[in-house]
């Protein structure tokens, strides 16, 4: 395999791609800003910063919703620009291996592979990747012993909730909430009980300073909202607890799931789950706690890792550059591993 080769997780929140030749993940906002209905104004990070700020002959859009592709040009667009940006125009000819999420269908496999492989890149080659065992690779875990390895990857939109073995997936579901989806609790919480109401960015950030899954947290922040009664803007204190309140149900939600997995999953391999633990991924899992939680629920070890929203495109650097990994990328003509 040639050093012109490039990792790539579309993700609903982030857009991250792993550059071989320069040993570098890209990663930003997977956001886009659009003027005239179809004239690109902005991309990435930059987009972000325009979200629920733009005029309103500015349109900022997310092309990728629960974890599939939902505007084809606009993200491959995007794509492109971004890579062009970062890597010099060194793309023509170069090999891609795709991160996809698990439980869709084939032709939204083949909109994973068509975005790149139908560009005026003219790539070498695109495989994909299933996303939970891009994930395990990039965790440093051996995927292709016969040994059980469960990874839970809570997502901007999804849940995934994966066991491993032997290089495939055994039991795999993927859960339509994640990240996004607490965000929108905070915001219903809070106008339902204080009367204010608040933007998706400032519940994030309520999500990313104050969120535990369990409770006892002592920590506040400062906001500022619009108070229903008065339509005025106004400051309002959030404590952690006010948090944890809103976003409880959804974890208790996804705590349900993984033990219905674990029900399912063959007793040899629910013995290696045991002893190795269960591995938390994406940018979700950094809320507070949220490791004791699974541990509580499931009476089972959990392990965080340290840069969680880029342990897919961690993998895909493992996957396309060790001989031993190959395999794990796919044609979507076979669906089969190579």
């Amino acid at each position: 395999m040639s050093s012109n080769i490039y990792g790539v997780d579309l993700g609903t929140a982030n857009l991250k791609i792993y550059c071989k030749a320069s040993g570098t993940i890209l990663n930003e906002k997977n956001t886009i800003a659009i003027i005239n209905k179809n004239q690109m104004y902005a991309y990435g990070d930059s987009a972000y910063a325009m979200y629920e700020k733009a005029p309103e002959q500015i349109l900022v859009t997310f092309p990728i919703v629960n974890g599939v592709i939902a505007d084809y040009n606009n993200m491959q667009a995007m794509l492109f620009e971004f890579l062009e940006k970062n890597t010099k125009g060194k793309t023509r000819g170069a090999e891609f291996v795709i991160a996809v999420p698990t439980d869709i269908t084939k032709v939204e496999k083949k909109a994973f592979s068509d975005i790149i492989s139908k560009s005026k890149a003219k790539p070498k080659n695109v495989l994909l990747c299933e996303k939970p065992i891009a994930n395990a690779v990039g965790l440093g875990l051996n995927v292709n012993e016969p040994t059980g390895i469960m990874v839970v990857d809570i997502g901007a939109d999804t849940t995934e909730i994966s066991i491993i073995s032997l290089g495939g997936l055994v039991l795999s579901h993927l859960l339509h909430f994640g990240g996004n989806r607490l965000d929108e609790s905070i915001i219903s919480y809070i106008r339902k009980n204080y009367n204010l109401v608040i933007g998706r960015k400032t519940a994030c950030s309520l999500k990313e300073e104050l969120s535990s899954a369990l409770e006892g947290r002592d920590a506040s922040m400062v906001i500022v909202g619009r108070d229903v009664v008065s339509g005025l803007p106004i400051e309002m204190e959030i404590t952690a607890s006010i948090v944890y309140e809103a976003i409880r149900d959804h974890l208790t939600n996804i705590c349900t799931n993984i033990k219905l997995i674990l029900e399912k999953t063959p007793p040899e391999l629910a013995k290696d789950i045991i002893h190795a633990g269960i591995y938390i991924t994406g940018g979700s899992s950094k809320i507070e706690r949220l490791d004791e939680l699974f541990s509580q629920i499931t009476n089972i070890k959990v392990n965080r890792c340290d840069n969680p929203e880029e342990s897919v495109a961690q993998g895909l650097i493992k996957i396309v550059s060790d001989q031993e990994y190959k395999h794990l990328a796919y044609n979507w003509k076979t669906s089969e591993y190579k």
